[in-house]
């Protein structure tokens, strides 16, 4: 990634959409874009490709506050990213309220498909970009549109890997665990899924034991700023196994 490279802003609020009509025409749009951003992703102009699935995302309804079916979702075949055919998700519903106009179920499970898509581009993007954080909130996003979407599912695994913390690599093994469920048995996916998800292993123990560490660390040293001022520190205080699965305290000069 360059170092003159500055992300571009997020693309502005949906619009409110009031028939049909209206509603096919911006998904009409927001595929045009998804074209465009794919054009600039194949030639590696990651940053063009950002804004195209951006603007695009923007011309498309906010997610519904309840449930739809999305008996109507197809699996996308295309380069944007290979859809799990085993279950049709449900659509969780959103973080937030909508003050918009109901939107016909048969559209908006073609709504669904086309924010998982765009939200997972966006993820893609992102990823190129080294924005990894950035990554794992977009494929969330897509997430919430469809849960068993494969390609969401491995960029946010990959990207919570780089993240490297205790609990971005737990949400990747939770990924990894799912993926095995999703991926169909002959996939040549599954054999690689599986090795990331042993390799992934010792690193989470790692990151656990060492922000255990570091907790504790700080936990100290607030205990001897208070029991200092009793001539007293934390190694005044030992703690033993009791043999019934607890600890006793013992107080040592």
């Amino acid at each position: 990634m360059a170092d003159d490279h500055q992300a571009p802003s997020k693309a502005s609020s949906p619009p409110e959409f009031i028939d049909e009509h209206d509603i096919k025409k911006c998904i009409t749009e927001a595929d045009e874009l998804k074209r465009e951003g794919n054009e600039s992703f194949r030639a590696s102009r990651w940053s063009e490709a950002l804004v195209s699935y951006r603007t695009a995302l923007s011309r498309l309804p906010r997610r519904k506050k309840q449930p739809v079916s999305p008996d109507n979702l197809q699996d996308d075949t295309s380069d944007e990213g290979a859809r799990s055919s085993s279950s049709k998700p449900e659509v969780p519903a959103p973080e937030e309220d909508l003050e918009q106009a109901s939107v016909p179920c048969e559209l908006e499970a073609e709504c669904c498909k086309a924010r998982a898509v765009l939200n997972a581009n966006i993820g893609a993007c992102l990823v190129k970009l080294g924005d990894y954080s950035g990554a794992v909130e977009s494929c969330t996003q897509s997430l919430l549109d469809d849960p068993h979407y494969i390609k969401a599912l491995q960029r946010r695994a990959a990207s919570n890997e780089q993240l490297d913390s205790w609990s971005s690599l737990t949400q990747a093994q939770e990924d990894y665990k799912l993926l095995l469920e999703l991926l169909p048995p002959t996939s040549p996916q599954v054999g690689q899924t599986r090795r990331s998800l042993q390799l992934l292993e010792p690193r989470q123990q790692a990151a656990q034991k060492k922000e255990m560490a570091e907790m504790t660390g700080k936990l100290k040293n607030l205990g001897n700023s208070i029991l200092g001022n009793f001539g007293l520190s934390t190694d005044n205080f030992k703690f033993e196994p009791n043999g019934q699965g607890g600890y006793s305290m013992n107080f040592v000069r």
